[in-house]
């Protein structure tokens, strides 16, 4: 080591010393600089502040300077008159000590002055921010309602007042229709305005002692107060909601259709809590959407057993699928005339284990609603197609599509690569779309169907006559079929109004060139009316009702229209496990 080494590290560390002290003298912030190894410095954290530091202070400087004002009252008064006498050639001018305390205590006091109001600004600072935080904490910025956790809390309040006052409080439940398919299709702005206009209208309906929330998503709360025998005033405020919600949103000019599902609770004694309210103000607000949606209804005890058993139906739908519990059944559609047979139109089954085979009716619902029917759809489409692989060519497959399938941009493309996949010949494929699907977003409707059309799949109307398709829809969608929904078949003998309604769509059907099949055909008087007015080609359970795979097999071997024997798949499209549910 160099014998001039360590005197260069003692002086260095007294200029880093040096440097440090003058810093601090320069600014407070440098007391949180610390060394670091070598030459470098960092800032260390600042410490939190001490309140009762602050406070102490405060009081001294409180003290400080109440001292300069009683001073100040004893001293200036001698020095304001030895200068007046000054000023007027008398007195000799005041005293040079005096006159220092004067202004010492003047200082003083303008120092209490400043400190006086830094504290008021701290104080309304610090109380702005608290109130700004509380509002905050309760309220939800997108709508400027309460959220659900002051919800919770006034709402209880809001009971207990209400009931002490012999007054019930009536709980809506609001859930925007469709809401999601706003999203998916026009984007989260779109979805944000029209969360802001739905709030904007909710206010605008309730009255002023109203507490409006939003829970989250696209569901709203609503509490009043009313005398119990004004329930039919209630029933005229939701109703109103309900029907101010219908109206179209305007977006980057366009029309978004929503619409509003209303469940009401009741609350009429203390011992109510704002969980069970809510809790059953959701229930009849499913049991509103299972109704039709678009209306308000009160929640009664038989309806908590029916979201039970819809719960039920739910769970069982998300572990029967990959289990294989969906499977699909074939029913036959002939030629009238000749009885010939030409196709089959895939039914969806339930084949549960615990239930046995559960009609479409219970479960399809359940799907749509919970989001769940596109992946069931496309998985029992998909065990179809293996089936109808071993079918004559000329033997087709007509498939039901849901409406909420016909929301999803991506569909065609999802039902082509199933066709890849399986290796099933497009125009081998006939998807029937429903009346009321076309309405909900006709150009997306549109893309997808034409897609569809051009890689061979033909396209039916289903159930024409129910909804409310016009000739331009007919014009604008290429469809290849139209379906007369079974109801005017069914009513057709006893109804002239009816079998003008079949009439007329079978003539349609000739202008336009597009072939005409009739559904619910049960007896042969039916099916000999059919073809003298015109209709060619039928389905129902006088040509067969929906049978399994390995019936249809047999039907189709009988009539020499099965290419070889084809197993169905009983188990999901991917794996190789062991089906566990019960063989048809």
């Amino acid at each position: 080591m160099r014998p001039d080494a360590a005197p260069l590290r003692k002086s260095g560390r007294k200029r880093k010393r040096g440097i440090m002290r003058h810093l601090t003298q320069i600014s407070p912030l440098a007391a949180n600089i610390v060394p670091m190894v070598g030459n470098e410095y960092m800032l260390a954290e600042p410490k939190p502040r001490n309140r009762s530091e602050d406070a102490k202070r405060d009081v001294v400087a409180g003290g400080i300077v109440v001292a300069a004002i009683l001073l100040f009252v004893g001293t200036g008064g001698t020095v304001m008159q030895a200068v007046v006498q000054t000023l007027i050639g008398i007195g000799g001018g005041p005293d040079k000590a005096l006159s220092a305390a004067v202004i010492l205590n003047v200082a003083l006091i303008l120092f209490g002055w400043r400190r006086y109001e830094d504290l008021n600004r701290e104080i309304r600072e610090r109380t702005e921010a608290e109130q700004r935080a509380r509002y905050l904490a309760d309220t939800d910025p997108l709508t400027g309602f309460l959220n659900r956790r002051a919800l919770l809390a006034r709402g209880q309040q809001l009971v207990a007042e209400a009931t002490a006052a012999k007054r019930h409080v009536a709980l809506f439940l609001l859930d925007l229709d469709h809401f999601k398919t706003v999203n998916d299709i026009h984007g989260h702005a779109a979805g944000d305005r029209v969360l802001q206009v739905a709030a904007e209208r909710i206010n605008g309906v309730l009255p002023p002692t109203a507490t409006k929330a939003r829970l989250g998503g696209d569901e709203f709360v609503a509490m009043l107060q009313f005398e119990p025998g004004a329930r039919a005033n209630i029933d005229a405020i939701a109703a109103e909601l309900v029907s101010t919600l219908e109206a179209n949103v305007t977006h980057d000019s366009q029309q978004i259709r929503i619409g509003a599902s209303l469940g009401i609770s009741l609350a009429t004694e203390a011992s109510m809590t704002m969980e069970t309210m809510v809790r059953q103000a959701d229930i009849a607000m499913y049991h509103c959407k299972d109704e039709g949606r678009n209306r308000h209804i009160w929640f009664e005890q038989g309806m908590e057993m029916a979201v039970q058993v819809r719960n039920q139906i739910e769970n069982g739908i998300r572990d029967g699928m990959p289990r294989g519990e969906f499977i699909p059944y074939f029913e036959p559609q002939v030629d009238i005339a000749s009885g010939r047979l030409i196709g089959f139109e895939m039914l969806m089954r339930w084949e549960s284990p615990e239930y046995g085979l559960i009609p479409p009716e219970r479960f399809i619902p359940v799907a749509e609603e919970s989001g769940l029917i596109g992946e069931l759809s496309l998985q029992v489409i998909r065990n179809a197609m293996e089936v109808a692989k071993g079918w004559d060519p000329s033997v087709m497959l007509a498939v039901n599509i849901s409406p909420q399938q016909l929301k999803d941009p991506w569909f065609s493309q999802k039902l082509t690569k199933l066709l890849v996949e399986v290796g099933f010949p497009a125009n081998q494929l006939e998807v029937e779309i429903t009346e009321s699907s076309l309405f909900e977003n006709l150009p997306l409707v549109r893309s997808i169907v034409t897609s569809l059309k051009n890689q061979g799949v033909s396209l039916g109307l289903d159930d024409f006559g129910t909804g409310y398709s016009s000739l331009s829809h007919l014009r604008a969608l290429p469809f290849d079929r139209i379906k007369i929904d079974r109801s005017f078949i069914a009513a057709m003998r006893g109804s002239t109004d009816a079998q003008a309604i079949v009439v007329a769509i079978v003539r349609l059907g000739e202008s336009l060139a597009m072939p005409i099949t009739a559904e619910g055909v049960e007896d042969e008087a039916t099916a000999i009316e059919l073809t003298r007015l015109g209709c060619s080609k039928g389905q129902g359970w006088y040509f067969g009702r929906a049978a399994s795979a390995e019936d249809t097999a047999r039907v189709l071997a009988d009539r020499g229209l099965l290419r070889a024997p084809v197993q169905p798949r009983s188990g999901p499209p991917a794996g190789d496990e062991e089906p566990l549910r019960k063989t048809a």
